[in-house]
């Protein structure tokens, strides 16, 4: 039996306690990070309404003239912040060796990210936080595991991607999905560790800090059988082909073979400001609905209430002016609200039976036709709404979703943007 070298036992348990350490520490700081993003999301949501209520036009000139001010500063200083956050995490953990000295994952950019959607929400933007969220906790694992001399590979990418959703809803079960759906391109047993422990640790500082809190606030309506047997392929088929159009609208903008979209292009400072004018247009249409995330509405259509049934058509035009735009942005969010917005529509079909429950099909069918993770999609309704009781309908609504929308539009929202920073 071969006799065990002490010092290089020593040496392998150092290096695991300090990878260890490394991993630990990262999960801490991004925890803090999204904590602090949400907070100040908030705060600037609030600013942009008190600005529209004492200067109800501001926003036909701020809008467009702040859209086109941050894609101007993005493409110029800043070109991997552009956009969600969530396809450069994605690239960077291809190829962490190059990817890791460059800026898709540098602390430079997500600075430049964090301000920057901050910023959009300044100006009434249908964005949210939780792609840039992602982006930016990659980022701050990476930063970290750098300054404890620690080697960077794609699961500590992939982890704080993951961690990164995880503290933006509250929501660890799906941090861990969407890591496993969509992050990681071929999941391995070190790095489903990894993503749990950064996941937990992550949820564990915003626990402590943010409270043990409910995304959308708790509900508990189910759906009759008859009823969940007609609705749940209708949301399905329906957010599968609306999702699908989204997608397949941000990939043809970004996809060079599309030569009739040249113009568009080759001007990108001025089709951001005429994006900018469609969202003040667009809000001003709704007294309000449409700007930002659409939290609020959306939570109000979760629980039984009414909003104006032009909502959700509103915010897909505004979500999807703002992303066309290349500003810095996730649709996270928006697209939940867009589901909401269908959900109600919906509604309307089926008098009698609980709106809130239907407003959830509508947004697990919407959000799984735009990033075809069905998985995800379910989990994350489930955790944000603390619902069991829907669990059959919405596992049914996202996989008839999932396939509906692969028609529609071909390749994954996520890994078809991905490639463009792979190549850059």
């Amino acid at each position: 039996m071969p006799r065990r070298n002490p010092a290089a036992f020593a040496r392998k348990q150092l290096t695991v306690v300090h990878t260890r350490l490394a991993a630990v520490v990262g999960a801490v700081a991004l925890g803090l990070a999204a904590i602090a993003f949400a907070r100040l999301g908030d705060l600037a949501q609030q600013a942009f309404a008190r600005l529209v209520a004492a200067a109800p036009y501001a926003p036909f000139i701020g809008t467009p003239a702040v859209f086109a001010g941050i894609v101007y500063l993005t493409r110029r200083t800043f070109p991997a912040a552009r956009g969600s956050g969530i396809p450069q995490v994605m690239a960077a953990s291809h190829n962490p060796d190059k990817t890791t000295d460059g800026a898709l994952v540098s602390l430079r950019t997500a600075a430049a990210k964090f301000l920057a959607t901050l910023a959009m929400l300044l100006c009434g933007a249908s964005v949210g936080r939780e792609g840039p969220t992602v982006q930016i906790s990659a980022a701050l694992m990476v930063a970290v595991h750098r300054w404890l001399r620690v080697p960077v590979t794609a699961g500590v990418i992939i982890a704080g991607g993951a961690a990164g959703v995880a503290a933006a809803f509250n929501t660890p079960l799906a941090g861990v999905a969407f890591a496993i759906e969509e992050l990681a391109a071929a999941f391995e047993q070190k790095v489903a560790v990894m993503v749990m422990a950064a996941v937990m640790i992550s949820g564990l500082v915003s626990l402590g800090l943010a409270g043990d809190y409910v995304y959308f606030g708790a509900m508990g309506q189910a759906l009759p059988i008859r009823t969940m047997l007609v609705a749940a392929p209708v949301a399905g088929v329906l957010g599968g082909v609306a999702g699908g159009l989204f997608s397949r609208s941000l990939i043809a903008l970004a996809s060079p073979a599309q030569t009739w979209l040249a113009p568009l292009r080759a001007r990108p400072i001025m089709f951001a400001a005429l994006c900018g004018l469609i969202v003040a247009l667009a809000g001003w249409a709704t007294d309000g609905l449409s700007w930002g995330t659409g939290y609020e509405t959306t939570r109000h259509l979760l629980a039984g209430d009414h909003a104006s049934l032009a909502f959700g058509p509103a915010k897909f035009v505004v979500t999807l002016a703002t992303a066309l735009s290349g500003a810095p942005g996730g649709i996270f969010a928006p697209s939940l609200s867009v589901g909401a917005g269908l959900g109600q529509l919906m509604s309307m079909l089926f008098a009698g039976s609980p709106a809130g429950a239907i407003v959830l099909l509508g947004m697990v069918g919407y959000f799984t036709g735009v990033v075809r993770a069905p998985m995800t999609s379910v989990i994350i309704m489930m955790e944000m709404t603390a619902d069991r009781t829907m669990i059959l309908p919405l596992f049914a609504t996202a996989l008839i979703a999932d396939a509906v929308s692969a028609v529609v539009c071909r390749p994954k929202l996520y890994h078809a943007l991905s490639e463009q920073f792979r190549a850059e």
